[in-house]
């Protein structure tokens, strides 16, 4: 007895004392602002991957073990959200401002080109030391005056339009190879150069990255990449490798091939993992995993029936003003800087990058750019207990046709979301805190809150609307990533691009 006794009284003591230790060590990272520190950021941000397609967010049929295991290390933005679809969102998070108010109310249609009155966060971090460099989709405008390298990114690897092989009336449309073998072998713009790479779409835009980050480092200069795959952005197509695993078990070819670029992305997400190891950058590096917005394959057909897939609770996707268009992972790593497995919940977005990334950097942020929307997510990394005032989040999926009043669609796939309310469509009201997958409708049972978040709507539209900038913007006559292809052919030809050594 008495020995079970001291072993109790062992244990009780170890745990204590672990309590105590990882009590301090909390303390300790939260000691410091990490305002002005300087590491390296790396966004990586993949296309249409949403809340269901992670096996750490309960998916039972992917394996994403390298995700996994960054989710485990990471600190996580439990109610981080996006705008409806890509462009949008990534204006946003270039300007720290909804995208509206950068002319963007669309995908194509000239409407997807971000205002060249904005100044974007990577403009202002060139200026301030930083290397800044974009891989894979930028989709905010084609025309040179729009081009990555003109909005501040001193490398540029990119495709052309919303996705490689896209080509829509006006200038959204990518390189004319690139609608021949769609995601394998394509013509890319490394800087000034189109360049002609071999191998799969994701794997290119990693390496691409991995090589520049490696230069970067070896400078000493800080860096920002923006790794922004298309994938799993649709056609559906992987590597045979990786689809045969799904259509083994029976799943339609377009399912095997979406859930096959996941799995590939998550084979490139390991390899940057291992590289920042391998080059002892993590101490030094903030890393970020992210989507573009919601779900968009919900569906499938395994072995001949039609399934839903998993969505992690959500009852919506892609282009949705519910929570599942724009309810996304957010992962965030800096070893030794953020806690490992901390979840936060505070109501935070795109549009708060902008801010965060300044304070991070120690870049001021010039009095006379656009007015911005975001917040600074800085005292929420210090500590993530930190108090987080409520907000309004405007959500508005856009699409109108071309020349049409935007005002006949104000309240057309629309909401706005609180800590707790998510009103949508003006006339749905889901009490988020209670009902997070949006199951009942309360708006009969709040009538004030409806009330007040109508009138916060409102004046939104009427602020937000003279700034729609691209609504009469006239379409191109020629597909500039067209006339600039068929010029180097002819000039100087389209050279073969030489992967970095990682």
């Amino acid at each position: 007895m008495e020995s079970k006794r001291l072993n109790w009284i062992i244990e009780t003591m170890r745990l204590i004392l672990s309590i105590f230790v990882s009590l301090f060590a909390l303390a300790a990272l939260q000691a410091a602002s990490l305002k002005g520190s300087r590491p390296n950021i790396i966004l990586v941000m993949t296309d249409d991957q949403g809340m269901g397609d992670l096996s750490c967010l309960g998916n039972p049929v992917l394996r994403t073990p390298n995700l996994d295991r960054f989710y485990g290390l990471s600190t996580r933005f439990t109610e981080f959200h996006v705008s409806p679809t890509c462009a949008p969102t990534r204006a946003a998070i270039m300007s720290g401002r909804h995208e509206f108010k950068n002319g963007v109310t669309h995908t194509i249609k000239e409407r997807e080109i971000m205002a060249l009155s904005s100044t974007t966060i990577p403009e202002l971090l060139s200026q301030n030391g930083y290397e800044t460099g974009i891989f894979g989709k930028w989709h905010l405008g084609d025309e040179d005056a729009h081009q990555p390298y003109n909005r501040g990114f001193t490398e540029t690897f990119i495709h052309g339009a919303g996705g490689i092989g896209q080509a829509y009336e006006g200038s959204c449309a990518d390189f004319p190879p690139n609608k021949e073998d769609r995601y394998f072998n394509n013509v890319i713009l490394h800087n000034d150069t189109i360049v002609q790479t071999k191998g799969f779409c994701t794997d290119i835009f990693f390496k691409a990255a991995l090589g520049w980050m490696r230069e970067m480092d070896e400078t000493g200069k800080p860096f920002f990449a923006y790794i922004t795959p298309n994938a799993p952005h649709g056609p559906m197509i992987a590597p045979e490798s990786y689809a045969k695993r799904f259509t083994d078990l029976g799943y339609d070819k377009n399912t095997a091939g979406r859930y096959g670029m996941i799995e590939n992305i998550d084979d490139n997400f390991g390899i940057l993992m291992d590289k920042l190891d391998e080059w002892d950058l993590w101490e030094n590096t903030l890393v970020i995993f992210m989507t573009d917005n919601g779900q968009a394959g919900r569906s499938a057909t395994l072995n001949g029936e039609r399934v839903s897939l998993f969505t992690a609770g959500f009852k919506t996707g892609k282009g949705s003003p519910y929570e599942g268009g724009t309810h996304v992972p957010a992962f965030w790593r800096w070893k030794g800087k953020l806690g490992e497995g901390v979840d936060i919940k505070a109501l935070t977005a795109h549009v708060d990058l902008f801010r965060t990334f300044a304070t991070l950097s120690g870049t001021s942020i010039p009095a006379g750019i656009q007015k911005l929307d975001g917040r600074d997510m800085i005292r929420l990394l210090d500590n993530p207990n930190a108090d987080w005032a409520d907000r309004h989040l405007f959500i508005h999926k856009g699409r109108w046709e071309k020349g049409e009043d935007p005002n006949l669609s104000k309240f057309t796939d629309c909401a706005v979301r609180t800590e707790r309310w998510r009103f949508v469509n003006n006339r749905e009201l889901y009490d988020i805190s209670n009902d997070p997958y949006e199951k009942k409708d309360v708006s009969g049972q709040y009538p004030e809150v409806v009330a007040q978040l109508r009138r916060v709507y409102d004046a939104w539209w009427e602020e937000t609307l003279p700034l729609m900038v691209n609504e009469d913007r006239p379409y191109t006559k020629e597909h500039p990533q067209w006339v600039r292809y068929e010029q180097q052919k002819r000039d100087r030809g389209i050279p073969d691009w030489s992967e970095p050594d990682i």
